[in-house]
């Protein structure tokens, strides 16, 4: 076996695993949906005491949805590497050991998987430095010195965005950040309610805020725990983090583009009537590949680093285009999975919206009086157990008739400015703080107006939203 080949199958595992990993617990790649009776709960006496998406009005006899496995490949893949094989292993265990072993890896696996560790920050930087390590002698006395300038600049952003999402505080809440995250986003009344409590740390949750079970602390702003800078991504280190996935795609493209051409070059060296793209006219697949196969071999390191500079650089983008889309609906990850489930309640017929008055008096116990965000609610999102409108409780915030909502497009999302405050949201740090005007009633029909104004946009609850938390 040539090396090109051992270097090929190499490259195609990593990837396999990789891709299995990444793909195999999606639920939209491993779940269907059937009817099942749901069970029932009570709801609150008082107001605040429970979330409103948790206020469910049973009827006897309702049926939703729920969720059972269905056999895909990707599916299986993973329940082959993850659950038989280790199921097999156990059982080895158990005749040999008396389960002895398992035990000991069982508790390693389970602070492997669910607790806080820089075992993948340190393969990701590996992965880099070794990386450069193989491809730079062969490839840079070649280049040019603007490749060089741009090149040490490519190289070296990766490395400072990572130290500083890896670093940075993504927003934890903590007594003393409290009152400011209190104030910075208002409750929407359909994904953040007032009133809820923090089981683990006990504080009154900010809106946009939720706890991580990785890091054992609540994050504001949370868009999901991300392995590979071993820490959340929230509203302290959010830009730091888009700008890691930014210059990382840069990096592999660009490394991936001047590997290629070194490697077309050392190809010519073989025959000068070489082209890397089109395939020489009158060559068949076969003289191609060989030729190509020589280029590559010249330099092994610098040829295997390209095939996966080549192979990693659509995920990057992916997962970049992917948050840059999340920011241009003002939602984060963990906000489009919320979606996600409302437009299930929504296709069940058993979500309802209805106003909420401009002169609502807030409870100063549970939302601030004054806050930095230029909006405020207009409408209450609840949904019931049997797709009967809500009755009319005094408790229950809100004014006028129930209304059946039937798509998310239909709802506002009171965080989506428009995308370039979005922007904004993410890369400057309180953006909206000097406008105390904006809690004015004509400063923000003002904002909304400028959302209106364009082409209302359905909010996504697209399956890539698991795609993110499975794959960071």
């Amino acid at each position: 076996m040539s090396a090109l080949t051992q270097v090929v199958l190499f490259v195609i595992a990593i990837s396999f695993m990789t891709f299995v990993a990444f793909f195999g617990r999606l639920p939209a790649l491993r779940y269907g949906r059937i009817p099942r009776r749901k069970a029932l709960r009570e709801g609150a006496a008082q107001p605040y005491q429970i979330p409103l998406h948790a206020w469910r009005f049973p009827k006897e006899g309702a049926v939703l949805a729920d969720h059972i496995p269905r056999h895909t490949p990707i599916a299986w893949m993973h329940r082959a590497i993850w659950v038989t094989i280790p199921s097999a292993i156990l059982s080895a265990d158990q005749r040999l050991t008396s389960g002895r072993l398992t035990t000991g890896l069982g508790r390693f696996g389970n602070y492997f998987m669910y607790d806080r560790h820089p075992t993948v920050l340190i393969f990701f930087l590996l992965l880099l430095s070794v990386g450069e390590y193989m491809y730079l002698p062969g490839v840079w006395p070649r280049l040019s010195l603007l490749h060089k300038v741009l090149g040490s600049v490519s190289i070296v952003l990766p490395y400072l965005f990572l130290y500083l999402a890896a670093h940075g505080d993504p927003g934890v809440v903590t007594p003393a950040t409290h009152s400011r995250y209190m104030s910075h986003y208002p409750y929407d009344f359909a994904l953040f309610h007032p009133g809820q409590t923090c089981r683990t740390c006990g504080l009154l949750k900010p809106p946009r805020s939720k706890h991580c079970s990785v890091c054992k602390r609540c994050v504001h702003k949370m868009d999901h725990h991300c392995v590979f800078i071993n820490n959340c991504v929230g509203y302290g280190n959010q830009h730091w983090f888009v700008l890691l996935l930014l210059s990382t795609a840069v990096l592999t493209s660009y490394g991936a583009a001047l590997g290629l051409g070194y490697v077309a070059d050392s190809a010519r060296a073989r025959n000068s009537a070489f082209s890397l793209f089109p395939k020489p006219p009158g060559w068949s697949w076969r003289e191609y590949l060989v030729t190509l196969t020589f280029g590559i071999q010249t330099d092994v390191g610098a040829g295997s680093v390209t095939l996966l500079a080549l192979m990693t650089s659509p995920l990057v983008w992916g997962l970049l285009g992917y948050h840059m889309y999340l920011i241009y609906c003002g939602t984060t990850t963990n906000e489009s999975m919320k979606w996600q489930d409302w437009q299930l309640e929504m296709s069940d017929g058993c979500a309802f919206k209805r106003a909420l008055p401009t002169d609502r008096i807030k409870n100063p116990r549970f939302e601030a009086s004054w806050m930095q965000w230029p909006v405020e609610p207009i409408q209450v999102l609840v949904r019931t157990e049997d797709g009967t409108p809500p009755s009319m409780q005094p408790s229950s915030p809100g004014v006028g008739e129930w209304e059946r909502v039937w798509h998310l497009r239909d709802v506002e999302n009171l965080y989506d400015l428009g995308f370039w405050d979005n922007l904004a949201d993410v890369f400057v740090a309180n953006p909206f703080a000097p406008r105390e005007a904006a809690s004015s009633a004509a400063a923000m029909d003002l904002e909304r107006g400028k959302r209106r104004g364009r082409p209302k946009k359905p909010l996504k609850a697209s399956r890539a939203s698991s795609l993110v938390a499975a794959a960071t």
